[in-house]
C-alpha cells in the first residue's frame, strides 16, 4: 500500500470486496459453443464464472470431444489447447470415465453413479491462497466423489477478462456404485 492511496483515492468509491463463494445453477447445459456464449457467465468478466463454464466445458467434453474442445479454446483465451492438454483430456475420459465432471454438481454422490440433481447448481469457493499470484486467481469446487476440493486457476487479462489457465478437476475420484468391485 502507498502513503499516497488515501489522496489519491479519497474521491473514489470503495471497492467491491471479492466474495469467498459463488453459487451456480443451470437449468441445462450447454451444447454448442453458441450456447456457452449465449450465457451471462460468458462475459468472462468473474473468475468465478470463468471457473463456473470451466466446468461446463468439461461436462461437454465428456459427451463430444470436438464441442468440449471449442468451449475450452474460447475460455482459455489467446492460449488454445495444446496437443498435449487434448492427450491429456483423452486419457482422463477414458475407460468411460465421463462421470467425473458430473460429480461436482449438487446431489451427484459414488452411491447414485454420479447422476446431479435438477437445476444443475454447484458452488465455487476461495480459500486464504486464492491470490497468492497477481494477476491469477486459485478457485476451488468440492465434488461429491472426493474429500477435498479441486482447483481451478485462473489468469486475467489486461482488459479485466479471467481466463482458464489450468483446471485440476479431472483427477481422481470415488468409484462409482455400478464399477466399485467392493460395492
Amino acid at each position: 500500500m502507498s502513503i499516497f492511496d488515501r489522496i489519491i483515492n479519497s474521491g473514489a468509491a470503495p471497492s467491491e470486496p471479492d466474495p469467498k463463494s459463488k453459487t451456480f445453477s443451470f437449468s441445462s447445459l450447454p451444447e454448442s459453443l453458441g450456447e456457452m456464449q449465449s450465457l451471462k457467465e460468458a462475459a468472462l468478466e468473474s473468475p468465478f464464472d470463468t471457473a463456473a463454464l470451466t466446468l461446463l466445458a468439461l461436462c461437454a467434453y465428456s459427451a463430444d470431444k470436438n464441442v468440449g474442445a471449442e468451449m475450452l479454446n474460447f475460455l482459455r483465451g489467446p492460449r488454445p489447447l495444446s496437443n498435449y492438454d487434448l492427450s491429456f483430456l483423452n486419457d482422463r475420459f477414458r475407460d468411460g470415465n465421463t462421470h467425473v465432471p458430473f460429480s461436482y454438481f449438487k446431489g451427484a454422490t459414488p452411491q447414485n453413479n454420479y447422476a446431479p440433481s435438477r437445476p444443475f447448481t454447484f458452488t465455487v469457493e476461495t480459500n486464504p491462497y486464492s491470490d497468492a499470484n497477481q494477476g491469477y486467481k486459485k478457485l476451488f469446487i468440492r465434488s461429491g466423489g472426493a474429500d477435498n476440493p479441486r482447483e481451478v486457476v485462473l489468469r486475467r487479462r489486461g482488459d479485466g477478462k479471467w481466463f482458464l489457465w489450468d483446471q485440476f478437476l479431472l483427477v481422481g475420484i470415488r468409484e462409482p456404485a455400478s464399477r466399485d468391485p467392493w460395492g
